[in-house]
């Protein structure tokens, strides 16, 4: 079922959870995340975002993610993420999205809140909600080069933004990078989270979720992060898996079954880390 509204982000909020939202790029990475959902019983997000547009096209993709969301027995909500343009965020709204984000984390600070008011006005008259984000997170979402972390997100000026752009979510820069730093492990700052947290009225969201501390993460979740965005996790389960077989299939040329099994990999990743941030374990992940 298509999730509708924020009810979903609040009742994770009040109990210290959150909803794990992942980025997909094509039929079978949209379907694993389903699968997950379906599996775990646990509402999630589907980031069908900009990025991806360029490789499946904006109108396909999207129409894979709301069909499968709506066809889904538990809530999955289907977010643009990561978008730098207006007439995209009119796009994406119009075929349907649930949610999506405004990201004007590299504008000056007035240039930012002026954007993304736009964005949350265009949003809440579609009936959908929107994410903001204050503070550069550095990397790239679609690969896994390391990365520093960048300035942290400062909670008067978090505050502010809030304030000023009526947003329902907010990113915030705590140490979080996109991708998989290399050579040393993400690093994120609870103390700078809790006062973020403490100066916003809405809850927060972490990008570059792909592999932090597990500890971290729970962490996070109890200090009012409600949304974590993985897309590297599931990259890389889904490149494990054609390492694994393509040698095996290619006398073949077996493509469903190639394409099946990362598939299933895909979704145990996925099942594992949504049950992580709801507070389980994962049922019958591998």
């Amino acid at each position: 079922m298509l999730m509708q509204g924020t009810e979903e982000l609040a009742a994770a909020a009040a109990a210290g959870r959150a909803l794990a939202a992942f980025s997909v790029y094509n039929l079978e990475t949209t379907q694993a995340v389903v699968a997950a959902a379906e599996r775990t019983g646990l509402p999630i997000l589907i980031q069908a975002g900009s990025s991806a547009f360029a490789h499946a096209g904006r109108a396909p993709l999207a129409h894979i993610a709301l069909e499968a969301a709506t066809a889904a027995s538990v809530p999955i909500g289907v977010h643009l993420d990561h978008c730098r343009d207006l007439e995209e965020i009119d796009a994406s709204l119009a075929l349907g999205y649930t949610s999506v984000m405004f990201d004007g984390s590299k504008l000056p600070f007035a240039e930012n809140v002026a954007q993304t008011r736009a964005a949350v006005e265009r949003a809440h008259a579609a009936g959908a909600w929107a994410e903001g984000e204050l503070g550069g997170v550095p990397g790239d979402e679609d690969t896994s080069e390391a990365a520093l972390a960048a300035a942290m997100t400062d909670p008067e000026e978090a505050a502010r933004f809030v304030a000023e752009t009526g947003v329902d979510v907010l990113a915030v820069a705590v140490g979080n990078v996109h991708g998989l730093a290399a050579g040393h492990p993400t690093r994120i700052d609870l103390d700078r989270l809790t006062e973020v947290a403490e100066a916003c009225p809405v809850p927060l969201v972490l990008h570059g979720a792909s592999g932090v501390d597990r500890d971290v993460l729970r962490a996070a979740a109890a200090t009012g992060v409600v949304k974590f965005n993985v897309n590297t996790e599931l990259r890389r389960a889904f490149f494990d898996a054609l390492d694994r077989d393509l040698a095996a299939d290619r006398d073949g040329y077996a493509l469903a079954r190639l394409l099946g099994s990362a598939r299933a990999d895909v979704a145990d990743v996925a099942a594992e880390i949504a049950a992580l941030l709801a507070g389980r374990p994962a049922e019958g992940s591998a």
